[in-house]
């Protein structure tokens, strides 16, 4: 098996590298190819994960390149993990909607528009490399935000699956407090990417939500920083990126007063290449938990597995909507539990979702196909149409500003706007 990991320069790299090693039973890679651009941080992640094969025993090799079409030839499996334009970007995403009034963050509100206007164009133009020289890959898909961009992959006809990590964060979490093994906890996980509800906890079909909601209520809301008396009202465990839709006000309040997200990453990163560049380092170092995605290389390990041996285990994923959400356009792309099987993911039924949670739904998702178009056809009307429509925007002037703004900041990675 041949994996090829577009976007392999990434500080977190390692942390897949991590579980493609820990689980090499489950998926046997032979080959790890990391293409990025950045030769330089290529090199020392690409040593790192040599190392870290070699000391796990390993016996797959790694190689590393800059050439996307030599990293894509005949793969088994792609998996695309992309930040277009860098922290540097990010910064821009979390700071001008911020001058609004609105939520600054990388994958929801307006610097998540910026982030799809600018990933979308990116991620196809190598989708079509992958199609044309591995044509029987699947693409999965890392690379926020996910729902837009595996949408995007879909309509242009490729074999590809959205991947996140929220769930399984939240199937691990539950397990160890239930003293169960995670794959014995089924989470009745709905929504759309970034935008989801947990609203059932089933231990080999015995329902336990309701008993951690007795027993764990601050602690589930402590881990996604929402007070324990709206979880309560909704009687489900909400995505911690709600929080920027329930209590939008307060997050904006806290953002212009905190440092960005984005510096702090830049900083991480910095430090980590550090490490990265010791030659004795042969493991993943405790400071990656600090970048974020925790299980994020477990998730992609199952995915790729069950895709590639027809597992037909149930898994959350990003997938089309095909009736799913009644209420969405079947083309929609939500994130549900799906059977994995060769063929690709097919979601599973999901209980009616009462209008506390569908408006919303539906809300979002007419944003995202706005923001599609937007990235696909280019134009500030189109931008500032997309954020009309989103329900954290959703006024004439801020839509304007923020799409003039946003347009501008980013014109260097819009072929239409220079």
């Amino acid at each position: 098996m041949k994996l090829t990991v577009i976007g392999g320069g990434s500080t977190y790299t390692p942390e897949l590298v991590d579980g493609l090693a820990r689980m090499r039973d489950v998926l046997p890679v032979e080959e790890l190819v990391l293409v990025d651009p950045d030769a330089g941080r290529l090199d020392l992640v690409g040593g790192l994960a040599t190392r870290m094969f070699a000391h796990a025993g390993h016996p797959g090799t790694v190689r590393v390149t800059t050439h996307l079409d030599t990293a894509v030839a005949d793969a088994t499996a792609v998996l695309f993990q992309l930040r277009v334009g860098g922290q540097a970007a990010r910064h821009l995403d979390e700071t001008i909607p911020l001058e609004c009034g609105c939520v600054g963050q990388e994958t929801t509100g307006a610097g998540g528009l910026a982030k799809a206007l600018r990933t979308v164009p990116v991620v196809l133009e190598a989708a079509e490399r992958v199609r044309k020289l591995a044509p029987e890959a699947w693409i999965v898909d890392f690379t926020n935000p996910v729902g837009i961009v595996t949408r995007a992959l879909l309509d242009a006809g490729h074999k590809a699956v959205g991947l996140c990590n929220v769930a399984i964060g939240f199937q691990r979490r539950f397990a160890s407090v239930l003293g169960v093994e995670p794959g014995q906890v089924e989470l009745g996980h709905a929504g759309l990417n970034h935008l989801t509800w947990i609203r059932s906890v089933k231990v080999d079909g015995q329902e336990m939500l309701p008993r951690l909601l007795d027993e764990q209520l601050d602690a589930i809301a402590g881990d996604v920083v929402m007070p324990a008396s709206l979880i309560r009202r909704l009687g489900a465990v909400p995505s911690y990126y709600l929080r920027y839709f329930y209590e939008h006000d307060r997050v904006v309040e806290e953002q212009r007063h905190e440092r960005s997200r984005a510096d702090e990453v830049a900083e991480l990163e910095e430090r980590l290449l550090t490490m990265y560049s010791d030659p004795t380092l042969a493991t993943k170092p405790d400071l990656l938990e600090r970048r974020g995605g925790a299980f994020y290389s477990e998730a992609a390990v199952d995915l790729l597995a069950s895709l590639m041996s027809d597992r037909g285990d149930v898994q959350v994923v990003n997938v089309r909507n095909n009736g799913t959400l009644p209420f969405l356009p079947d083309d929609a792309v939500v994130e549900v539990p799906a059977r994995i099987t060769a063929g690709g993911p097919v979601p599973l039924p999901v209980p009616r979702m009462g209008p506390l949670f569908s408006g919303l739904v539906a809300h979002v998702s007419a944003y995202e196909d706005l923001a599609l178009t937007a990235a696909l056809e280019g134009g500030v009307d189109r931008v500032a149409d997309a954020l009309l429509a989103h329900p954290l925007i959703g006024q004439r002037e801020p839509a304007d500003r923020l799409a003039r703004d946003l347009v501008h900041a980013n014109a260097a990675h819009l072929a239409w706007a220079r």
